[in-house]
C-alpha cells in the first residue's frame, strides 16, 4: 500500500513511517519542515516538502505518487500557543485538513487515518476514558483536533471515506533512529532527559493533587506502539466491513505519576534529576487514563512497551546519540 504520511519528518510521524516500511508498505512523507526535520526521513523514502493544506498541490502529488492512503500526523500541536494564536491553530489543523481531504476526494483517495489526541476529552467526569465520553476540548488545540474528528465523521457518510482516529495520550520513547526534538519542548520525559544531562531543573506542575505522590497521574504509550497502532489503522480501513469512522485510544493501560516518571528516568540515567515544585496549571485534572479495550477488539493492538523503563531507555539511548537533536 502507497501512503502518504503528512508531518512524517516529525516525532510520531517519523517513526509510523519507520513502521510502515517495516511492514512492507510504501510511504511518501509530506512535510514543511516548520516543526520536523528532514534528517528524520528514513533514506530512500520520498520527501516532499510542501503544505498538506494546499489543495491544488496535494491532489496533483497524491494522483503523480498513486497514494492509496493517507496518515495524517501534521498539525500545531502546542496547548499553550494555541491559546495564544488560535487563529493559527484553525487555519493549519482545521482549514488546512479540510484542504487535505478535499484533495483525497479529488484524486480518489478514500482511507485516511487521523493521528489524533486525548485534548479533545478536555477534563473528563471519569478515568480511565472511553471513546464515547463527552468531548470538550478545554483549549483550542483540541478544539481543532475534534473539529477535524467531525468532519471525517461526515466525509465519510456523504462520501465514502473510511477513517480512523487515534486519540493518544502522552506519547514517549524513540526507536534507533528517530527520537524527539522540539523547540520549544513541552513534554515530560524528554525536559526530564534534559535535565539529567545538566539542563534546567524539572518544575512540578502541582504536588498536592489527589493522588498517591501528589502529582497528576497520566497515562503514557511508547511511540512505536502508536506506529504500530497507525499501520494497524490503515490496513483495517481496506477491510470490506471498514466503518465510517473507526476512533479508538491508545495508552498503556496503567498511569504514571510525574514523581514515577523522574524515579524511573533515574533508574535509567543513574543521575540525580533537579526538580522544584511549581503551581498547579489551570485545567489540569489529577488523572486522566485511558481505556483501550476498542483498539485492542478492532485493530488487535496492545501496547508491547508499556513501562516507564522501556519508553525512558529509548527515549535515553536517542539522546545520548544525539545530544543536539537531529543536528549532531
Amino acid at each position: 500500500m502507497r501512503v502518504l504520511v503528512t508531518g512524517g519528518a516529525g516525532y510520531i510521524g517519523s517513526v509510523s513511517v519507520e513502521a510502515l516500511l517495516a511492514a512492507g508498505h510504501e510511504p511518501v512523507v509530506m512535510d514543511d519542515c516548520s516543526t520536523g526535520h528532514a534528517a528524520a526521513v528514513p533514506a530512500g523514502v520520498q520527501f516532499l516538502r510542501q503544505d498538506y493544506g494546499d489543495r491544488e498541490t496535494t491532489t496533483a502529488t497524491l494522483a503523480e505518487h498513486g497514494v492509496q492512503a493517507i496518515l495524517h500526523c501534521a498539525a500545531r500541536s502546542l496547548v499553550g500557543e494555541s491559546v495564544q494564536e488560535p487563529s493559527r491553530y484553525y487555519r493549519q489543523n482545521v482549514a488546512g485538513g479540510i484542504g487535505l481531504l478535499e484533495a483525497a476526494r479529488a484524486a480518489g483517495v478514500s482511507r485516511i487515518v487521523f493521528s489524533s489526541t486525548a485534548a479533545v476529552y478536555g477534563t473528563p467526569d471519569a478515568t480511565p476514558i472511553p471513546e464515547d465520553a463527552p468531548l470538550r476540548p478545554i483549549n483550542p488545540y483540541g478544539e481543532t483536533k475534534r473539529i477535524f474528528e467531525t468532519a471525517l465523521a461526515w466525509y465519510g457518510r456523504a462520501y465514502g471515506m473510511r477513517s480512523a482516529s487515534l486519540r493518544y495520550f502522552n506519547a514517549a520513547g524513540a526507536s534507533a533512529a528517530n527520537g524527539e526534538d522540539h523547540d520549544p519542548e513541552t513534554h515530560l520525559v524528554p525536559n526530564v532527559l534534559a535535565a539529567a544531562s545538566g539542563g534546567a531543573p524539572v518544575t512540578l506542575f502541582g504536588a498536592d493533587y489527589p493522588t498517591p505522590d501528589g502529582t497528576p497521574l497520566r497515562d503514557y504509550v511508547h511511540v512505536l506502539d502508536i506506529a504500530d497502532a497507525h499501520v494497524r489503522a490503515l490496513e483495517a480501513t481496506g477491510r470490506p466491513d471498514a466503518p465510517e469512522l473507526l476512533v479508538c485510544n491508545l495508552g498503556s493501560g496503567s498511569g504514571f505519576s510525574v514523581r514515577e516518571v523522574l524515579a524511573a528516568a533515574e533508574r535509567v540515567t543513574g543521575r540525580q534529576i533537579p526538580a522544584v515544585v511549581g503551581a498547579r496549571r489551570a485545567g489540569d485534572p489529577p488523572v486522566l487514563l485511558a481505556t483501550i479495550d476498542r483498539a485492542r477488539e478492532a485493530l488487535g493492538w496492545t501496547p508491547r512497551r508499556g513501562t516507564l523503563d522501556e519508553m525512558i531507555e529509548s527515549a535515553w539511548a536517542w539522546r545520548s546519540a544525539h545530544p543536539e537533536g537531529y543536528a549532531s
